[in-house]
């Protein structure tokens, strides 16, 4: 664990430069805004360790798979979300010495994140190897208003010596993926320009054939006055770029503003982007860096505005939180349903940038209370418009009658996961994506969405659950065989118990989808029964009602507890404290066998289905689980300390619940796992998120019904949250004395607390005693 982020309840501060950390510090102080994004690299050369990264989302290429033993249904590639033209660039000389602060003697250094006004800050202050002495702040942000935009301003003061500062602002398309399979470069350029002021170049994606139109200009500044320079022109493959200069004398300082505009062929016809993208370079540029960013900043503080967590009193655990909102809203807007969120957004290359079943366990919760419907609406919209593809996906792996397999990994709706234990073995994807269907309309009471899309993905997944369990007489149930459950530490297992009670769930759920939709739209439910051939050749619902009625999911006798899968009994159940410490994490230091005979769990397992079904359970069934696995969990995925504070927050083990949320808060910050420096953990900052609210807030939607049961971690002063529900927007503070629930819209609220109903009438508030 790294502890060298300075804790400030609004920044990211780190206040020295150390190289060792240098990859760490480019993911963590990344910014975005869901169309694209930056790692935070140096503008100026940097000679040093670095993994320079700008991302457009939904560009992507797809690297031929590389296993070293092919098995039948292996995907051809694995799909990435691609480095693409380096924007940034300024290369800077001070009188013929290049800046790079990999030789500079650094005197003072800083690096700063604001999340509350979306912006990256740098100062440092650096001696030359001629002894001259200058000072840089360089600030850039890329715009949640002007989305096709980037911006950056750099200033150079000279400390101890009059001299000439050069500015060369490029466009750099000669990149590369640090994660190719084959060291493959992915861009091929298509044209590129440059005049006094103004440069473009356009590359397009081998294979896929994504085009993307990368337009700059600049302003150079000295003082209250524009200074006029004849640029020297350079181009070359790849590469175009101005060259310009300032002469200053002793004390005097230059500002470099440069524009860019970032446009991809998704959102624009390729005849057009140059067009547009000079065009968007332009207004930027008109507009003007201040206003530009004081726009930007307005925006973050509407997202803030829905929201934020506020905690008084643990200025680490504040900071943690507001760390992993400001990265969910920068890596995904909602605006665009082709678009969802890779679990390193825009901050890193691991997992190619593309979807897994995270977005619905995790990412779908936190935009339910947090956004405008239509975010999650969209995410759900995205898995509707690749149902054909997860029907293709399960048909090749031999399924039939529109059953549907959704992919592990994808980022078209085709699978391009390649182990085997995996892409074949993980399928509780599907229930979590039908989960989500659940969850969205549970929290927004918009049924419609199943008649006009959710039922059909339902009904693909159900016939797969169907046809993926088989009849065992000697056990007189149906079974689930060979499958890899959320503990990736345990592969080919059967009946791993969450499979088998998501499947279980999920076919009802479906058959109460096709009464709903009968019931609102019955136009709508024939045209869906005629386009999936429903129950055509023989009564499917009742072959599923059979299935979920006799579907295996032991129990142990001895300990009451659910048994994670066939033969989990068996194991030498040795809690995780039994490891030694030097031996974390057991993946870097145990082989693979001897994890996979071991009791060790890596993440939520049997606990993930209790938590996404926790009403169906008695408390103490939920307690004897609980204290059963939780002590078996190595948590080394970044999915599972959330899941367990959540659920310890539920049971009253307020010690643990704190001690999981700080983890899953400073996860990154702190780089707990050691791997940061391929980017964060995207989608499990929902978890910390759903830390607080689920965990310490106690909020549930049961039913349709909003209700809450805080408490507040012992070291704390107060927290509060805001959320939205079904349009209203409640503002919930919680102090050590009472709680109080605002609500801050026009309609009037009813809700739960503590087991009580409250009805919040609009512009009021409700405050009662903490009760725990």
């Amino acid at each position: 664990m790294k502890n060298y982020i300075q804790h400030d309840p609004w920044k990211i501060i780190e206040n020295d430069f150390d190289p060792a950390v240098n990859r760490v510090s480019e993911s963590i102080f990344s910014i975005g805004n869901g169309k694209f994004g930056q790692r935070a690299n140096f503008e100026e050369s940097y000679s040093g360790d670095s993994l320079r990264g700008s991302y457009v989302a939904g560009v992507y290429y797809p690297d031929p798979t590389r296993v070293g033993w092919w098995k039948n249904g292996y995907p051809d590639y694995f799909a990435k979300v691609i480095n693409s033209t380096n924007w940034i660039g300024i290369d800077v000389c001070i009188d013929g010495e290049q800046l790079d602060l990999a030789k500079c003697e650094i005197e003072s250094f800083s690096r700063t994140l604001n999340m509350k006004e979306g912006y990256l800050l740098r100062r440092f202050v650096v001696s030359l190897a001629s002894g001259k002495r200058v000072e840089v702040v360089a600030k850039r942000f890329v715009s949640i208003v002007d989305t096709d935009n980037g911006a950056i301003k750099y200033s150079v003061k000279l400390l101890n010596f009059s001299g000439t500062v050069e500015f060369s602002p490029y466009l750099d398309l000669d990149i590369f993926n640090s994660d190719s399979n084959y060291d493959e470069k992915f861009w091929q350029q298509k044209s590129h320009y440059v005049e006094p002021g103004l440069a473009y170049i356009c590359g397009e994606t081998l294979k896929t054939g994504f085009t993307l139109g990368v337009a700059m200009n600049y302003q150079l500044v000295c003082g209250d006055s524009e200074v006029v320079s004849t640029p020297e022109l350079i181009e070359k493959d790849k590469y175009v770029a101005n060259k310009v200069s300032a002469t200053l004398a002793e004390g005097e300082e230059v500002t470099f503003y440069k524009y860019a505009a970032i446009i991809s062929s998704l959102n624009c016809p390729v005849s057009d982007i140059e067009g547009f993208a000079k065009q968007s370079v332009a207004d930027a540029k008109g507009k003007g860096f201040e206003t530009m960013l004081a726009q930007h900043a307005a925006a973050w503080a509407d997202k803030w505005s829905t929201a934020d967590i506020r905690i008084e009193g643990d200025i680490a655990a504040q900071q943690g939180i507001r760390f992993n909102i400001f990265h969910m809203n920068q890596t995904y807007t909602g605006e665009d349903e082709r678009l969802n969120i890779g679990p390193k957004g825009f901050t890193g290359e691991k997992y190619g940038g593309v979807t897994y079943w995270d977005t619905e366990a995790y990412g779908v919760p936190f935009y339910l209370k947090t956004a405008d419907p239509k975010v999650a609406r969209q995410l759900l919209i995205y898995r509707y418009h690749h149902l054909e593809n997860a029907i293709k996906n399960a048909e090749k792996l031999g399924f039939n009658s529109g059953a549907a397999l959704y992919p592990m990994v994808t980022i078209n709706g085709e699978e391009c996961h390649n182990e085997w234990e995996i892409t074949f073995e993980e399928i509780h994807r599907n229930g979590a994506i039908a989960y989500a269907i659940y969850n969205y309309i549970n929290h927004t009471g918009d049924e419609a969405y199943l008649a006009e899309y959710g039922l059909e993905v339902l009904i693909g997944i159900s016939r797969f659950w169907c046809q993926r369990v088989q009849w065992s007489k000697r056990r007189n149930a149906y079974l689930m065989l060979g499958v890899t459950g959320p503990n990736e530490y345990e592969n080919n297992v059967n009946n791993n118990w969450y499979t088998n009670y998501i499947a279980r769930w999920t076919m009802q759920y479906t058959q109460q989808a096709l009464a709903i939709v009968k019931q609102l739209d019955g136009q709508r439910y024939q045209q869906i029964i005629a386009k999936t051939k429903l129950n055509a050749k023989e009564d499917e619902t009742s072959v599923w009602s059979d299935i979920c009625e006799k579907i295996a999911l032991p129990v142990d006798d001895e300990t009451g507890v659910f048994i994670q899968h066939d033969g989990f009994m068996d194991k030498d159940l040795q809690p995780m404290s039994a490891i030694p410490k030097e031996q974390y994490p057991i993946h870097q230091h145990w082989s693979w066998d001897r994890i996979l005979r071991s009791c060790y769990i890596k993440q939520a397992d049997v606990m993930q289905g209790i938590y996404l079904f926790e009403n169906e359970f008695e408390r103490d069934t939920i307690k004897k689980n609980y204290d059963f696995y939780e002590p078996l969990t190595v948590h080394e995925s970044s999915l599972s300390p959330c899941i367990h504070s959540i659920l310890a927050s539920s049971l009253g083990y307020q010690d643990l619940a704190y001690k999981f949320y700080l983890r899953t808060s400073r996860l990154d910050l702190d780089d707990y796992n050691n791997d940061t420096s391929d980017g964060l953990h995207i989608t499990s900052m929902a978890g910390t998120w759903m830390s607080i609210v689920e965990g310490f807030g106690g909020v549930r939607v049961d039913n349709g019904v909003l209700s809450l049961k805080p408490f507040i971690p012992e070291n704390w002063d107060s927290y509060a949250f805001k959320m939205i529900f079904r349009g209203v927007k409640l503002n919930i503070m919680v102090s050590n004395n009472d709680i109080i629930v605002e609500n801050e819209s026009e309609n009037a609220c009813e809700l739960n607390l503590y087991g009580e109903m409250k009805k919040i009438l609009p512009k009021s508030k409700v405050q009662q005693e903490i009760n725990y």
